[in-house]
């Protein structure tokens, strides 16, 4: 118990950290927009790494910060069968869930993901832009999303265990 519950507490703290540093991405993104529009808008001087460099700043805003979002129950959930449930059935039928769907999808998804920035960091791949930044950074940002989900995931599972258990989580 005591294992589960430590390793439930570390995967929520790498979550919650990530997910409260990279929040503040959304700073830079605002300020790059609104500096592109002025400039554009303005001046008629738009720059040629703006559009560029705005999807890569979202790509790792959106991304990285899942794990965060599942900490926070702020994923979409469709419960109209289980919000009449007692608080152990449900955590079972969730458990289920995560069984049969989340993992499956997420350990898809971190093996492809591997695969899928390996082969561009041996490319060393950039867009076909003409400012043209690297890509491969931004792939791996894409495995080390699934990785934390499969974290927070393997977290949420010992929490349901821990409500059917009437344990305590804290």
């Amino acid at each position: 118990m005591k294992f589960l519950l430590k390793t439930g507490k570390l995967f929520d703290s790498i979550n919650d950290w990530i997910g409260r540093v990279l929040c503040w991405l959304i700073v830079p993104l605002v300020l790059l927009t609104v500096m592109e529009v002025i400039l554009r808008r303005f001046f008629d001087a738009p720059t040629i790494w703006s559009f560029e460099v705005l999807k890569q700043i979202y790509a790792v805003h959106f991304m990285a910060v899942a794990g965060y979002g599942l900490l926070h129950n702020s994923h979409v959930s469709v419960d109209i069968f289980t919000h009449m449930l007692g608080s152990k059935k449900k955590a079972a039928i969730e458990i289920l869930g995560y069984l049969i769907f989340f993992f499956p999808f997420c350990i898809i998804c971190v093996w492809q993901g591997f695969i899928f920035a390996k082969t561009s960091w041996k490319m060393f791949e950039h867009t076909w832009s003409v400012f043209a930044p690297p890509l491969y950074p931004i792939k791996t940002v894409i495995l080390i999303t699934f990785i934390l989900l499969v974290l927070q995931g393997i977290c949420e599972v010992i929490k349901r265990v821990f409500i059917i258990k009437d344990w305590k989580y804290d």
